[in-house]
């Protein structure tokens, strides 16, 4: 009688991971969103990311982050005390491609994919923040053609958040909500005053739209709030209003 063979478990575990990567379907996504504001459109994705999307982000974005930089009023990208984070842009792999399909099939059909920038992975530590800004440009250099004109959409993806206190994404123009099924989702105990504060829940996502009749909506002011306990990995997703050069694009990372 032959003794079957038995493959070392590392082998099969390798061997697994192969045909996961081999044989990836990107999950059909079952929405269920809540409109926050219709003007400004402000949408909460419950769920907007699976987990095990979640644990690749976490694992593609590791090693790989640098100090986040922003945009002044000539154009010109540079280190600012307003944003502490780290951030990196992500390769464009199958899963991610998925992510960035469920993105553009989210705003309609006629969202084409050239319109889209490579998604960016954001770290923040402790106390680390984003001050108020918007993601909209207010300088013509960052709004060119080959951009793609200004950001007509973004999307705030919490893919991970560890045991954390602190970390919220506010905005501080945004009317309080009525009613109270909204705290599960909004820190209803910070003050109304402050505008109003999502809580940083693991996968789940904010959209809204930045411009109004082509013009930045100061109504988007936004801001990451300090970690105060535990750490916070995001994900912003930006859309421009036209195509953008191919050398720009999120197939090109």
């Amino acid at each position: 009688m032959l003794t079957p063979y038995l493959l070392p478990t590392s082998l099969l575990i390798l061997l697994a991971t192969a045909s996961t990567k081999q044989n990836y379907t990107c999950p059909h996504h079952l929405y269920n969103v809540q409109i926050f504001s219709e003007d400004p459109l402000v949408i909460y994705i419950p769920s907007f990311i699976t987990e095990h999307e979640a644990a690749h982000l976490q694992k593609l974005s590791s090693g790989r982050f640098s100090y986040s930089q922003i945009a002044d009023g000539t154009g010109q990208q540079g280190l600012a005390h307003t944003r502490t984070s780290q951030s990196t842009s992500l390769e464009s792999d199958e899963i991610v491609k998925c992510i960035e399909d469920r993105a553009l099939q989210f705003q309609g059909y006629d969202v084409r994919r050239e319109r889209l920038e490579p998604l960016q992975a954001v770290q923040y530590a402790l106390a680390q923040e984003y001050k108020p800004h918007t993601d909209w440009f207010t300088s013509s250099s960052q709004t060119t053609a080959e951009f793609g004109g200004n950001r007509l959409s973004s999307f705030f993806v919490y893919v991970t958040a560890d045991d954390i206190a602190g970390g919220g994404t506010q905005f501080p123009l945004l009317d309080a909500p009525h009613d109270e099924r909204w705290c599960q989702y909004v820190n209803c105990d910070a003050s109304w005053e402050d505008g109003v504060t999502f809580r940083p829940i693991p996968r789940n996502a904010v959209f809204w739209k930045n411009l109004k009749g082509g013009m930045g909506d100061r109504r988007t002011l936004h801001a990451g709030l300090p970690i105060q306990r535990g750490n916070k990995l995001g994900m912003n997703i930006w859309t421009r209003e036209r195509d953008l050069d191919v050398k720009y694009r999120s197939d090109r990372i």
